[in-house]
């Protein structure tokens, strides 16, 4: 007599079939390999300004609000931390410093996720102790939001 039961595992197979990484992520490392070869080839005085045209360009395609959020934290970044470069990393806005990324700006439609995330990198000078936050989940700026921002920004790039 032949088993008709069928496992947990088969069921759904041929529906959903994982190949290790979302089309968003192979996305991302699509872009982050345009970038590499880009800043490749560029100058370095004339790389800084083509480089902030890409990151604003980047900001102005995005869906509101998440455009609204990151046009006003490229604001802050400059006005609190002139001292982070603005760059693209992984198709994302960033500011980095001696060529390392400090912090990025992650939109929600990136990841399909449902908020927008403000990240930072392990060269942000953000140590508390034996614990600090690396990212915060963003749905609108606030004033004291932007305050609270604007001093992280401070803190990261000293």
């Amino acid at each position: 007599m032949k088993d008709t039961r069928t496992s947990a595992e088969n069921t759904g197979a041929a529906e959903e079939k994982f190949d290790g990484f979302t089309d968003e992520e192979r996305a991302a490392m699509k872009e982050r390999a345009k970038e590499l070869k880009a800043s490749a080839k560029r100058g370095s005085r004339a790389a800084k300004a083509d480089v902030e045209s890409e990151v604003l360009a980047k900001i102005a395609e995005m869906e509101e609000p998440d455009r609204v959020i990151a046009e006003r934290l490229h604001a802050i970044v400059k006005a609190n931390a002139p001292a982070l470069s603005p760059k693209l990393w992984y198709g994302m806005p960033a500011y980095a410093r001696n060529g390392k990324v400090v912090c990025f700006f992650q939109s929600a439609q990136k990841f399909k996720t449902r908020y927008a995330t403000l990240g930072f990198s392990d060269p942000a000078n953000l140590d508390e102790g034996t614990m600090w936050p690396t990212s915060f989940a963003l749905t609108e700026l606030t004033a004291a939001n932007e305050a609270r921002i604007g001093a992280l920004m401070k803190k990261a790039a000293g």
